[in-house]
């Protein structure tokens, strides 16, 4: 591997500082008029070979791209960014190079030409040989009124995220909250007063794009995140919080902060934002094309020998919310989805598979006082509702002996270690495996919720809030971690906001 110097994002130094000659009126009017990077720069779904970066300019631009690895340097002109696009750009990037350590500057270019401000970042790029991999997955940014507070050093769980130096780093779901305000200031229970950082975006329930949009460039305009973020390749997932709290499709709203209660048209919307502002593979931004085409949500990131990611979108394909306890199969991903998911980890040469649920197996996430928002019912007998589309996904890993499957998630606001095994289950059609939930990482804490004994969970270990909606200067805001090495031996960790790991576990790999 080629190892470059590490770089975290800059702001134009040497651009800068030939402005330094320059006084008065004429130095003023060309520094205002370079574009700049209001939200940095990142990088996602970095496979072996690819990566999509993403940018935004101040203005209209052409986004401009400087790659290289040791001695080997390409710059790639890539797609304007517009109105249309909130100036945003993405482009992707192909023909990498195998476990190479890649650096990357990004600038636009206005329509005469002239350069603005350039930030810097990197990447690692997935080895096609076995070797360490390391992860870091949490959900839950800047919900429940708690925003950036920048006396406590803003969204400080990113900064401990970005110490471990991780390979890349999953957003499992509710990358944003568009349905919470953030307020300047909050009275905690103990009476110590929380400031947030406040744009106008930010202040009621989103409905317009972009109200929507400025929910993303609000997260974006915390240091930490922008610094991971320039260094930290991305997975992002969808979850409600994107839109509306336990929304599914059809739905009409009764929540009378809302003029437009049409859940679709809200959706589509967040959509909309959302993939503009992901580093995600986008159909219209790769094509160079107009207009707005959606991304599949759902995907596969291959990273090497060792690993393959499958990113589960739980929002799209959703039925309504119900009690769950229907004598037949109810959806959460969709039978396209389920054929998909079964195919495609059958199908993963890798040792591990890791599942990234928006939304976790075996715990009750209620919605309202008799419907559910996620899988359990609250029965802890056979399948019904929604579990028989997740038992046909258990079922058929074991039908098919899929062996070192590891699923991840987030969405209920505290940290834990499931186990779920037959031997504990009314459904007993699968192997054994572990469920780790991690976040919040700038959220209101919660928990510990209700487990449904379908599939046979047991709490391994658990750490949630010492009372509901503590903020985040409680320090129960968290993430997991994961370090495979080279035999293939997956540690798997909870840690606090503060980088401390609170509970980790040793998997060795099954054989087939």
């Amino acid at each position: 591997m080629t190892s470059l110097h590490r770089r975290t994002l800059l702001t134009g130094a040497a651009a800068g500082a030939g402005l330094l000659a320059l006084r008065g009126p004429a130095a003023a009017a060309l520094v205002s008029s370079r574009l700049s990077l209001p939200s940095g720069l990142q990088t996602g779904d970095v496979s072996a070979r690819s990566a999509v970066l993403w940018s935004r300019s101040s203005g209209p631009g052409r986004l401009v791209a400087t790659i290289s690895s040791g001695a080997a340097k390409r710059e790639i002109t890539g797609p304007w960014a517009t109105e249309e696009s909130d100036h945003t750009a993405k482009l992707l990037l192909q023909g990498l190079a195998p476990g190479r350590e890649y650096d990357v500057r990004v600038e636009f270019e206005d329509e005469d030409g002239r350069r603005g401000e350039a930030g810097t970042g990197r990447f690692r790029t997935a080895s096609v040989r076995p070797g360490r991999t390391t992860f870091v997955w949490t959900g839950d940014t800047c919900g429940q009124g708690w925003g950036i507070n920048e006396e406590i050093g803003g969204l400080v769980g990113y900064r401990a995220m970005h110490a471990t130096d991780p390979d890349f780093f999953v957003h499992a779901g509710d990358t944003i909250y568009a349905d919470g305000p953030i307020q300047e200031e909050v009275t905690e229970p103990d009476g110590q007063v929380w400031r947030n950082l406040v744009i106008p975006e930010v202040t009621k329930v989103a409905e317009s794009l972009a109200e929507f949009r400025g929910r993303h460039r609000y997260n974006l305009m915390d240091a930490n995140v922008r610094a991971m973020y320039a260094e930290v390749p991305v997975i992002g997932q969808w979850d409600d919080h994107e839109t509306t709290n336990n929304w599914y499709p059809g739905e009409v709203l009764e929540d009378s902060r809302y003029t437009e209660r049409r859940v679709d048209v809200l959706a589509a919307r967040a959509r909309r934002a959302w993939q503009e502002y992901m580093p995600i593979a986008d159909p219209r931004a790769m094509s160079r094309g107009s207009g707005f085409e959606p991304a599949r949500i759902y995907r596969k990131i291959e990273r090497g020998p060792q690993l393959d990611v499958f990113a589960l979108d739980m929002r799209t394909h959703k039925g309504p919310n119900t009690d769950g306890r229907e004598d037949h199969r109810t959806s959460i991903l969709g039978q396209e989805q389920v054929d998909w998911l079964v195919r495609e980890v059958t199908r993963s040469d890798a040792t591990w598979k890791v599942i990234s649920a928006d939304m976790p197996l075996g715990l009750v996430v209620p919605d309202g006082p008799v419907n559910q928002e996620s899988v359990s019912n609250r029965d802890p007998g056979e399948p019904l509702g929604r579990e028989l589309e997740i038992a046909s996904v258990l079922a058929a890993f074991r039908r098919n002996r899929v062996k070192n499957v590891l699923w991840i998630t987030a969405d209920v606001h505290y940290c834990a270690a499931h186990h779920y095994d037959p031997s504990r289950a009314a459904f007993t059609d699968f192997d054994p495996f572990w469920e780790i939930v991690a976040g919040p990482i700038a959220a209101g804490t919660f928990g510990p919720n209700q487990l449904d004994m379908t599939f046979g969970p047991r709490v391994e270990f658990s750490k949630a809030a010492d009372y509901p909606n503590q903020s985040p200067r409680g320090g129960n805001q968290f993430f997991g971690h994961v370090a495979i090495d080279e035999d293939g031996v997956l540690e798997v960790s909870l840690r606090d906001q503060s980088g401390a790991v609170l509970w980790h576990k040793e998997l060795a790999p099954e054989r087939r």
